[in-house]
């Protein structure tokens, strides 16, 4: 995944402004006259990653192109209570407008990536990659990775296009895994990344001598996992997956498997505490 363009942000905060602005905001229209300028300070008021100012500042130059947002924090750094962020700067109207939707943007991505800059540092100075999942909010997605990346994480896949995962239900459907990953191979033409699902020891050796392109260890224990590791003795790139927490991800990286899925860092999102606080208003 690369760096999200202006055309793919812009309209999902073209959509978040319709949902929260709609035909006016009501309130400051009528209480803040049209020529008045205000500047004011965006607040870290608990420790964490900061990521989305971009998107913040696409907020308020899509209500008013003549805003202006000084960042003073560069996406992905550490703050602080107490740390400024950045300053926006422009008419009253737009910054009051804009303030709940760029805040909205700003705590979620900012909580994803100081979870998982948490799960990274969890493991440091092992072999293992912490990747997202899919678990992200509906339309979403691409601000939600962007923010795991970063938190220091990795994109896993970015959907169902880009990648071959085949999963329990795919090989129940297809009558076992060795045929999933034959009709896969005989049908995709792009010829896709393939990872497999396995969930014992026997279908991850099934899986070995299919030469995908990796194996996803679902929900085994920590024991399985290290018999895993020892079993593909470095032939595929491995991938725990399962109910991974805080307390759990270290010993789950000693096993020695090569990735991480954890789908926590976006779909248990615990948002980051930030605030908006204007100055004086000028005439």
């Amino acid at each position: 995944m690369t760096h999200p363009s202006h055309e793919t942000i812009d309209p999902i905060v073209r959509a978040a402004l319709a949902e929260d602005v709609g035909d006016g905001d009501v309130t400051t229209l009528l209480t803040v006259p049209a020529e008045t300028q205000q500047s004011g300070r965006l607040i870290a008021k608990q420790a964490g990653v900061i990521a989305g100012i971009e998107v913040a500042r696409g907020v308020w130059t899509m209500l008013d192109p003549t805003t202006r947002l000084v960042e003073l924090a560069e996406d992905g750094s550490r703050v602080e209570p107490g740390d400024t962020i950045a300053t926006v700067h422009g008419p009253g109207r737009a910054l009051l407008m804009g303030e709940r939707t760029a805040l909205n943007f700003l705590q979620r991505m900012s909580g994803i990536a100081t979870l998982t800059r948490q799960f990274v540092e969890a493991v440091k100075g092992t072999r293992a990659t912490i990747l997202d999942t899919r678990k992200t909010a509906p339309g979403l997605r691409v601000l939600d990775k962007w923010a795991v990346r970063l938190g220091g994480g990795h994109n896993h896949r970015i959907g169902l296009f880009d990648m071959v995962l085949i999963k329990n239900n795919h090989i129940s459907a297809a009558g076992g895994i060795s045929e999933a990953v034959r009709r896969v191979r005989a049908g995709d033409l792009r010829k896709r990344k393939i990872e497999v699902e396995v969930k014992t020891l026997a279908e991850l050796e099934e899986t070995l001598q299919l030469n995908v392109d990796q194996i996803l260890l679902d929900n085994m224990s920590l024991a399985t996992l290290g018999q895993a590791v020892t079993q593909a003795a470095g032939r595929v790139p491995l991938e725990a997956s399962g109910n991974v927490t805080l307390e759990t991800v270290a010993s789950v990286a000693a096993t020695g498997v090569d990735f991480i899925s954890v789908g926590a860092l976006t779909h248990s999102v615990r948002a980051l505490d930030l605030s908006l606080r204007l100055f004086e208003p000028t005439p």
